[in-house]
């Protein structure tokens, strides 16, 4: 045990830490130099100090660097680069051998690993070298800032039975900044990308609720009970929060379901890189500088909570006609209510009907309900104002656009002079079918190409544009100012298995045909009847397997092309319904999971699935007890 882990099990133990919490976020004896490596990240460097360490063993950090804040990025780099040059060299020397007659920087290095490091280790940690930015400053900041929410996230998290030391995650994720824009598109303090914010929470053009702290941290506790319940461990069930629930779930087959190490040092999948590796030694790291936030930052302080009315909206109303009625400004209406989105503070949008309005006591002069009788009957708005105009966001497409505001993309494209050459960008204004037709100019000007259009979907694809990098999001570079972020994957909540096993088969998922597997891989539906052994018109059953021709395309290529069209599916269901909450139900005789899917619960089946990943829909035993997300329909207007 290193001497900062045996310091913080006499922190727990004198503090009285519970038992149970340490056995629900186990640190393994191999993973403490990990943890111990982010505790320093957090608490000792600050943003203008980094370390370059190796990615792997995060045990051997070579050398601290400086980077005042008078350099610029290049000269930043350039600083970095030199360092990480020098011990490249010195580590070739080592790893040839080398152990005599060694110069004192070669002396230095090789102390820094075991004593029977082996040469081809030292090889391989030539491309090993990482730089990591340290955030003590950010860290109190956040832990500052932290105060707002705090006591509302641990008693939600109370609530859904979530281990209330889960709230050290935003510092993992934004250093609880609520402004937060990650590259990928992730938003607000917990960092939800669109795909997965869609399950719990609205998201469109009128209202983002990724951006309230408090509706998001719900969301996050829904999130992370949905992934314990599939993981059934803290450690994989935080991992998925970052990884996703399908490679968190292939770890666990691979190496087994508590093992820890094995999974964070040894699994090899696609996407799981040094954000996913780390991102639950991070989080105990977090975790034990914010229980001992005194001892790493004597004399902080953090924010007290805000006193807030709440009342909730029983019709439209502008934001200019609210803020004038309360005495308040438009601006302190937005700072308080950061899920509006821009729509509504230019008036092309009014607040919606049944938006819980949030504002500081000390900010009125005179109870809400007063407040809001003296406003004229007529000021009031049965209907939303129609969609005029829409901005477009990275990762839109023009299928989902139309899908959004109920209307086709040949239309879309007809309003707006677009060609199936012509590409659209995020930035954008589109002209919806409420704004009439644009003006006919001839010939039509070409828009900024900014992305090619998708070879497999009926629709312009707009880019991915590269944000600013924000305080928690892990950026790829080596200068990243932050540390881990949600990384972007297709589904990050969807625990099914999109991949192709090492024998060239799949599972059959719901949703799927034949022609589906066919037109993926390019071939003719009966050369896979023929492999499989099936009969003209049999229908492939949910959970089978299938073996693939994969003669015309590559593994990856299919693969992609399976998980884009179940996102497609997902996405268009949660634009108009969200996961509320979850209920048990316990198989009696003679029941069907596609009757009480469709009938008594209302509930997709393939939607079914991913709340029971284990099991077998066509072996359904009495007594057995699964599970049914709750939801309810969300009015977008």
């Amino acid at each position: 045990m290193t001497r900062k882990s045996r310091i913080y099990l006499l922190l727990l133990l004198f503090m009285g830490a519970p038992l149970q919490a340490q056995e629900l976020f186990p640190i393994p004896a191999e993973l403490e130099p990990d943890v111990d490596f982010w505790v320093d990240i957090f608490s000792h460097y600050k943003t203008s100090q980094g370390v370059l360490h190796d990615n792997r063993n995060l045990g051997v950090v070579y050398e601290r660097i400086d980077l005042p804040a008078n350099l610029d990025r290049r000269a930043r780099q350039r600083r970095v680069a030199k360092r990480r040059e020098l011990l490249q060299a010195v580590l070739r020397s080592l790893a040839k051998g080398k152990r005599d007659n060694l110069s004192d920087e070669e002396a230095r290095v090789l102390a820094l690993w075991p004593a029977d490091v082996s040469n081809a280790t030292l090889s391989a940690a030539v491309k090993q070298i990482r730089y990591q930015q340290g955030l003590r400053d950010r860290f109190v900041e956040g832990l500052e800032r932290s105060g707002q929410w705090r006591d509302y996230i641990e008693n939600e998290f109370r609530a859904l039975g979530v281990p209330i030391d889960l709230a050290a995650l935003p510092h993992v994720e934004s250093s609880y900044n609520p402004d937060a824009r990650s590259h990928v598109g992730a938003s607000g303090i917990w960092q939800f990308t669109r795909s997965t914010g869609r399950r719990f929470m609205r998201i469109d053009h009128v209202m983002d609720e990724r951006n309230d702290p408090f509706t998001a941290s719900r969301a996050a506790g829904k999130l992370l009970a949905y992934n314990y319940s599939i993981t059934g461990n803290w450690p994989m069930a935080i991992t998925a929060y970052n990884h996703g629930l399908s490679g968190a779930r292939r770890a666990m087959r691979e190496f087994g379901d508590n093992a820890y190490v094995d999974i964070l040092r040894k699994y090899n999948g696609r996407t799981f890189g040094f954000a996913s590796r780390n991102f639950y030694v991070a989080f105990l790291a977090a975790r034990h500088v914010d229980q001992n936030a005194e001892t790493y930052f004597p004399g902080y302080t953090v924010d007290k909570p805000t006193n807030y009315a709440t009342f909730e909206l029983d019709a439209y109303i502008s934001a200019a006609e609210l803020s004038k009625a309360l005495g308040v400004t438009e601006r302190q209406l937005a700072a308080h209510n950061p899920a509006l989105q821009s729509t509504v503070w230019q008036g092309s949008k009014h607040l919606p009907k049944g938006l819980r309005v949030r504002l500081p006591t000390d900010l009125l002069d005179s109870p809400v309900d007063t407040l809001l009788a003296g406003i004229a009957s007529d000021t009031w708005q049965t209907e939303q104002l129609p969609d005029l105009f829409h901005t477009i966001a990275r990762g839109d497409t023009l299928s989902q656009i139309a899908q959004t505001y109920k209307t086709r993309v040949s239309t879309l494209m007809t309003l707006n002079n677009l060609n199936s050459s012509n590409r659209i960008r995020a930035g954008q204004q589109l002209r919806l079918p409420a704004a009439g037709p644009a003006p006919v100019v001839s010939p039509p000007a070409p828009v900024v190409a900014a992305a090619a259009v998708s070879a497999d979907a009926p629709a312009i694809e707009v880019p991915e544009v590269v944000s600013e990098q924000t305080p928690g999001a892990m950026a790829g570079g080596d200068l990243a100012a932050s540390l881990l972020g949600t990384i972007q994957t297709a589904l990050l909540s969807d625990p099914s298995d999109y991949s192709i096993a090492t024998d060239r088969s799949i599972e059959v998922h719901p949703l799927e045909t034949l022609g589906h597997y066919a037109d993926w891989l390019g071939i003719r539906t009966q050369r896979l009847r023929d492999i499989n052994g099936l009969s003209f018109r049999t229908p492939v059953d949910v959970g089978q397997r299938i073996k693939l021709d994969l003669s015309a395309v590559d593994a990856q290529a299919f693969e992609d092309k399976r998980v884009a069209y179940h996102r497609g599916q997902q996405d268009t269901f949660f634009r108009e319904n969200i996961i509320s909450g979850m209920t048990e139900h316990v198989i009696a005789r003679g029941e069907s999971i596609w009757v009480l899917a469709l009938r008594e619960y209302d509930v997709p089946v393939w939607l079914f699935r991913q709340y029971n990943p284990e099991f077998d829909l066509h072996n359904m035993q009495p007594g057995t007890t699964v599970h049914f997300p709750v939801l309810t329909s969300v009015d977008r207007t």
